[in-house]
Order: structure tokens, then C-alpha cells, then sequence
């Protein structure tokens, strides 16, 4: 985030108080932004404050409860695994493979894309710490 945000401030002052605009602040703010979105919601999720509509739910019992928690655990974990990482895996590794760089600044494409497995990863952990603390309540 603090890059972010010099990146933007840099972007500003070169265009508004010099000649000569800055050429690769937008393209590394985008980066910038690519990286937050993905940790930023793996983070979210960590702490409970991901979107979840858990009204019907807590009409339920505990055990049923329980379970519908459960099921929606391996839906996440599920999705993290198959989706995240190794569908980020492989995108990843095909901008790799491709040598795709970035326009202003050169840099692989594949170091854009390793944010997904690496959040995919993290979605994985968190859930299984969920469940464990979850479980552990209940």
C-alpha cells in the first residue's frame, strides 16, 4: 500500500510540476493494485470480514449449522486449490514460458499472475485455520 501510494504522489508531482511525466508510474501503480486486490482478500477472509450471509444459517441448530459451515469450508478450499493456485500456477508459468513483459517497465508479466497461487495458498491456510478454531467452539 505505501507503494501505492508513492508511486500515485510521484505520478502527480512529475505531472503537474515538471516537462517531462513520469512514464511508468501508471503501469506500476496497476501492479500495485493487482497485489492489494488478491492479499487484500485473502486478508479479508482471515478476518471474518469477507461478505457472508449467515442470517438463515444461525436459525439452524448447531449440528446443522456446523455442517453447513463445513461444507462451505470445502467449497472455499475447493476453490482455492483448483482455481487460485493452480489455475494462478499455470498463468503464471505460461507468462513465464511466453516471456510476456510489461510495456513501461520491463518486468515479467508472471510476477503480475504469482499474486493468484500465492493468495490461493493463503485462502487454503486460513480456511484449515477457520475450521480448527471453528470446530474447537462448537
Amino acid at each position: 500500500m505505501v507503494g501505492l501510494v508513492l508511486d500515485v504522489t510521484w505520478q502527480v508531482i512529475t505531472r503537474f510540476f515538471t516537462s517531462n511525466p513520469s512514464s511508468f508510474t501508471e503501469e506500476l501503480a496497476r501492479f500495485f493494485l493487482i497485489w492489494i486486490a488478491f492479499l487484500g482478500a485473502a486478508h479479508a477472509y482471515r478476518k471474518g470480514a469477507h461478505l457472508g450471509l449467515d442470517y438463515f444459517v444461525n436459525k439452524f441448530s448447531d449440528t446443522v449449522k456446523k455442517g453447513i459451515v463445513s461444507l462451505v469450508l470445502i467449497f472455499v478450499t475447493v476453490f482455492s486449490i483448483c482455481i487460485l493456485f493452480v489455475g494462478g500456477s499455470c498463468l503464471a508459468y505460461l507468462a513465464w514460458d511466453l516471456e510476456q513483459t510489461s510495456a513501461s517497465l520491463g518486468l515479467s508479466i508472471s510476477l503480475v499472475y504469482l499474486v493468484i497461487p500465492i493468495s490461493g495458498l493463503l485462502f487454503v491456510l486460513f480456511t484449515a485455520e477457520f475450521y480448527k478454531n471453528y470446530s474447537n467452539n462448537i
